[in-house]
């Protein structure tokens, strides 16, 4: 976000010259300005983003559009690692009549995604999901934390400096948390039901063992315009 952009996210948020002079000594000091102002837009929707929580990206966008395609209009969808519940909120919006459910282990997050408007669970990855609900899902959608630990020190200051590593490292290849989540939907997912999840690097090469052992296939590899991996995609194998 340009300087200009960030300033006018900052008088956006009132209150006063004096609040405004801490806001941003908060920003100079590099909390996150979704932080600093409270809320952050995501998908084009008005998203509520408590200090702590981590801070959804605008890269997510292309992974959540893909879901809502996916998405039936009166259909059942689970946001693994929810954080804010940004992506539960951009698909509960998109299809006011489906059953949208997010879920995430930290507390604050919970919170958070609550103060949204989502339906939260507490808990790792899918243990909340109620049980009636395995093998009915028809989409599976996550940003879990995925950045190999070693990377950690690359990331923009905001981020690494503040946000909770516990929503960030993925551990020494990133996958520490994407193979439980891909064994996860493969659980959860109606046959047909996709998975969509966000990545980077290799990681997709890296997964497609766990993906095939988990019923899923074949992968779509989703991409951005300069051609950097930014996903994957899959569905639940029929009869498996």
């Amino acid at each position: 976000m340009a300087a200009e952009e960030e300033a006018d996210e900052l008088l956006a948020a009132g209150g006063g010259p004096a609040r405004l002079e801490r806001l941003l000594a908060l920003r100079v000091a590099g909390e996150p300005l979704a932080w600093v102002t409270g809320v952050t837009t995501f998908a084009g929707h008005r998203v509520v983003v408590h200090r702590g929580v981590y801070v959804p990206r605008w890269q997510s966008e292309a992974l959540v559009a893909r879901a809502i395609e996916h998405l039936p209009g009166d259909g059942l969808a689970v946001d693994l690692c929810t954080g804010s519940g940004a992506l539960a909120l951009a698909l509960a919006r998109a299809r006011p009549q489906a059953r949208v459910l997010g879920t995430d282990l930290d507390p604050a997050a919970c919170r958070c995604a609550a103060a949204n408007g989502v339906e939260v669970h507490a808990g790792h990855l899918a243990d909340p999901v109620p049980e009636g609900l395995t093998g009915q899902v028809d989409v599976v959608v996550g940003v879990v934390p995925y950045v190999p630990t070693a990377a950690l020190d690359l990331l923009p200051r905001d981020a690494r400096d503040h946000e909770p590593r516990l929503a960030l490292d993925g551990g020494p290849d990133g996958l520490d948390l994407l193979r439980p989540a891909v064994e996860a939907a493969g659980t959860l997912l109606r046959p047909g039901g996709a998975l969509l999840l966000e990545l980077g690097g290799e990681q997709d090469t890296a997964l497609a063992p766990t993906l095939t052992s988990a019923g899923l296939g074949p992968t779509r590899r989703l991409v951005d315009e300069d051609g950097e991996l930014r996903g994957i995609e899959a569905r639940r194998r029929d009869g498996v």
